[in-house]
């Protein structure tokens, strides 16, 4: 690791009813890989919004290059050399890769937009970090592995000194996330400065020099990466020991009744065939690799996406489900793994999301019963441990997982016997997935069915009591939580049928 290259100091920043960022220190290094860690809402994206010129500090140094600055917008930053990849990218699908990575300054020949130079400068690029896109070819048709190579190529392009990562790797393949690797090490091997933002353990372990750690706004401390364990860096992350061991034995009560009975199931290629049974107080885990198609059967399930053949029954009661409304008259509720697309209304307060399901049981006349509204969701705000100002807070406001709580109220609050959990943890943190795992197994307790679809092999084998594998559209194998293991779960998740 090299001399420091950016310094923040004492860094505070606040907004109406909320400390934010409550004097937080942050040290980067040429040819270093930061970490940068903590629970949702603990700060890290105020923080680099600060660095950037999104928002204005109201007090604090940064230090960049040997002198004191103060960014006005996010493109003075970049035209310094400090360069975020975002986690949402930016980018425009309908136009060429070249035209994305030079969007707003491209390069011009006779007062004409130069696209020969766009061209060769992107290969070069690409070239640059030892990968091949075809800087011709639209947005759109790239993976998401690719799109996010784009991103990274658009930040070198700007002669970047710090590039700031954020949740990198949270719609990336294996393979994907190996090539990141590879190009991170090369950028570090470069000489470039890099703030690493994970909640994924195993990657901070692999990837980064050095751990920077916050907790509600605040500076907790800085390990090196190599002489700490999880355990520690996790405890610095929410000030207790959090400890998540698989399961070994099923909770759900012998001869408990099927609540849900999937038969046959055909939606497209994603859902062949697709048969199941879900018991009364039992977490049912959905597992396989991306593009199994565990979510478009859940979608079918949920009458989101229309079946074209297979049968339903509800508590022994054949049903058709024909879209949400018939799913959500079934008892069913669905988290959406995009809760931002399809479970919430982030311009809508806290309350409004909460009753958002059964409006009508809130309405007096043609009015909303305010009052009834807010207490109700003040009690699910309770429950649930849901960090916001107030039931007022707009969604937006609130840290993803304290989001997924707000979804997770909402179909607490129409009282569904049937959850569908869809990635209910991603891209949240270590603190908050210990939350949603002790609400998941209280919830099963109640007598609640949970079908839970995760990528995590961990969260599979510590949540459920029963796991369902599919491969490539159809159902692979269906193992006990007794004699689960990642071996032969990954065996399920290979075997195409």
């Amino acid at each position: 690791m090299g001399e420091v290259i950016l310094t923040m100091k004492g860094i505070d920043k606040s907004f109406p009813g909320v400390h934010a960022l409550d004097h937080v220190d942050l040290e980067v290094r040429k040819g270093e890989v930061m970490a940068l860690m903590g629970e949702n809402g603990a700060g890290k994206s105020t923080l680099m919004k600060v660095l950037t010129g999104i928002y204005t500090k109201d007090s604090g140094t940064i230090t960049y290059e040997g002198r004191e600055v103060t960014f006005t917008s996010p493109r003075e930053a970049q035209d310094a050399g400090i360069v975020i990849v975002h986690q949402e990218l930016n980018m425009v699908n309908h136009l060429t890769v070249a035209q994305n990575i030079f969007i707003g300054r491209e390069p011009m020949a006779g007062g004409l937009i130069d696209d020969g130079k766009m061209i060769s400068e992107s290969k070069k690029l690409f070239d640059l970090l030892g990968i091949s896109i075809d800087p011709k070819e639209n947005m759109g048709r790239l993976t998401v592995g690719m799109q996010q190579m784009c991103e990274i190529a658009k930040a070198i392009s700007h002669d970047a000194k710090v590039i700031i990562f954020d949740e990198p790797s949270a719609a990336l393949t294996e393979a994907e996330i190996e090539q990141l690797f590879k190009i991170i090490r090369d950028l570090r091997s470069k000489g470039l400065g890099i703030v690493y933002i994970s909640h994924r353990m195993d990657e901070i372990k692999q990837i980064t020099d050095r751990v920077t750690v916050m907790r509600d706004g605040g500076y907790v401390g800085t390990l090196i990466t190599k002489d700490s364990t999880k355990e520690d860096i996790i405890k610095m992350m929410v000030g207790r020991t959090i400890y998540e061991d698989p399961k070994t034995a099923s909770a759900v009560p012998k001869g408990a009744p099927v609540v849900l009975k999937v038969e046959n199931l055909n939606a497209g290629r994603m859902v062949q065939n697709v048969s199941f049974e879900l018991h009364k107080g039992e977490i049912l885990g959905f597992s396989g690799l991306m593009g199994a198609g565990r979510t478009e059967t859940a979608r079918a399930i949920f009458g989101a996406d229309p079946k074209q053949s297979g049968d339903i029954y509800i508590n022994g009661q054949k049903v058709e489900i024909k879209n949400p409304q018939d799913a959500v008259r079934c008892g069913i509720g669905y988290l959406s793994e995009d809760r931002k697309r399809y479970g919430l209304v982030v311009q809508k307060t806290v309350a409004e999301n909460s009753t958002m399901a059964c409006l009508e049981e809130y309405m007096s006349g043609p009015f909303i019963n305010k009052k009834k509204e807010q207490e109700i969701s003040q009690k699910y705000v309770e429950e649930l441990k849901t960090k916001t100002p107030g039931v007022d807070q707009f969604v937006v406001n609130l840290s993803g997982g304290n989001q997924q709580k707000v979804v997770i109220a909402k179909w607490l609050i129409k009282n569904c016997d049937i959850l569908i959990f869809d990635e209910p943890t991603r891209g949240i943190d270590v603190g908050a997935k210990s939350e949603i795992y002790h609400l998941m197994s209280e919830l099963a307790k109640e007598g609640k069915s949970i079908i839970m679809i995760s990528s995590e092999m961990t969260e599979i084998l510590r949540m459920s009591d029963r796991i369902l594998v599919m491969c490539e559209g159809k159902k692979t194998g269906e193992i006990n939580i007794e004699e689960a293991t990642q071996e032969n779960i990954m065996h399920a998740a290979t075997l195409r049928k």
